[in-house]
């Protein structure tokens, strides 16, 4: 049956990757839901609750999605402008406004004629998976806010978010390596300035597939270059995994694509073998993919490549483990937050 998880639990959906990149930017967010998404945002897939934050649900009761009152939630929205000096406005997609058919471009002008403050809408639906949430709202932000100004010695990092990077990864030790004047860690600075200074950046630097869509909007509309590069921990490859790893003849790591990319070219670089494949269960972008690597879909279809392929070693998150009780070499956990959430909640 198509979609059937019986032991992989769902991953993040594109609302909640969408909320990741807005959290600390200081607007109000508004998830157009009735309370059932915000609620999974704050209780599952947004770790940073204890950081203030001016995130609300719609609130939508059954006749209001029913009807599509939009001028209810434009009230809700100028009540709590009111009491927070917010920079801008944010709506959120979920399966209530995809399902009523909510337009976005009229709601976004009701709100900017009310409240006058710029208004950024994300069309999520919550059926999608987070990182498309992330580059939604990157490029939304961007068409926004991003100002033409003379390009600096700065680089920006697209794609660093808390799904894809351990939360122990250390960004200012990363951006102190950098030959650059400034970093901007695109939403994850919490920043708003740092998309208005984005069409003065000399590079662009995407650290995973959700900044990739970005980063080429930004190369059409301002001229700039954008590399792939996926910087790597302890907490990806340790020293004694990569050692493990190193005598293991046949592997499947399986994470985020360019996680997954820059593992396998470590493992290959201490081992002097091309003997990995590259499993990934969200966005896979061909060009960075090589032959024989794996997009899995279905529950289903992972267990029975696993089973086929018999591999010496497997680099994902635990929680894949639950789908292949019969796996019986080695296993070394990659955590992964989109799948199974806080490491310490899992712990």
């Amino acid at each position: 049956m198509k979609g059937l998880r019986l032991y992989i639990p769902p991953f993040a959906p594109d609302d909640s990757g969408a909320a990741a990149v807005l959290y600390k930017l200081g607007g109000v967010t508004v998830i157009l839901d009735a309370g059932g998404c915000a609620g999974n945002i704050a209780g599952f897939d947004e770790p940073r609750t204890n950081e203030k934050s001016a995130v609300f649900s719609a609130g939508l009761r059954d006749m209001d999605a029913i009807l599509g009152r939009d001028e209810k939630l434009v009230e809700k929205l100028a009540l709590a402008v009111k009491h927070i000096d917010a920079k801008f406005a944010a709506i959120i997609g979920t399966p209530v406004p995809a399902v009523i058919g909510t337009d976005y471009k009229a709601l976004k002008r009701m709100i900017e004629n009310k409240l006058n403050i710029p208004v950024v809408t994300v069309d999520t639906d919550g059926t999608r998976l987070y990182d498309e949430g992330i580059s939604k709202a990157y490029v939304e932000l961007f068409k926004t806010f991003a100002t033409n100004t003379p390009k600096k010695k700065v680089l920006g990092i697209l794609g660093a978010t808390h799904f894809d990077f351990p939360e122990k990864f250390d960004w200012r030790k990363f951006a102190a390596s950098q030959p650059y004047d400034e970093i901007l860690l695109y939403g994850y600075d919490g920043s708003l300035d740092s998309f208005i200074k984005a069409g003065g950046v000399e590079k662009n630097l995407v650290v995973s597939t959700a900044g990739l869509k970005a980063a080429k909007y930004l190369r059409e509309r301002f001229g700039t270059p954008f590399e792939v590069f996926r910087p790597l921990g302890k907490c990806e490859l340790s020293p004694s995994n990569a050692e493990i790893a190193k005598e293991k003849g046949k592997i499947l790591v399986m994470h985020e694509q360019f996680c997954a990319n820059a593992v396998r070219d470590k493992i290959e670089r201490l081992s002097q073998r091309k003997t990995v494949t590259v499993g990934c269960w969200f966005t896979m972008d061909k060009e960075y993919a090589r032959i024989g690597d794996v997009k899995f879909t279905e529950e289903k279809d992972f267990q029975d490549y696993v089973k086929a392929e018999d591999f010496d070693g497997i680099f994902a998150d635990r929680i894949f483990m639950r789908a292949i009780p019969f796996y019986k070499n080695t296993f070394i956990p990659l955590h992964y937050f989109a799948v199974s959430g806080s490491e310490a909640r899992n712990a």
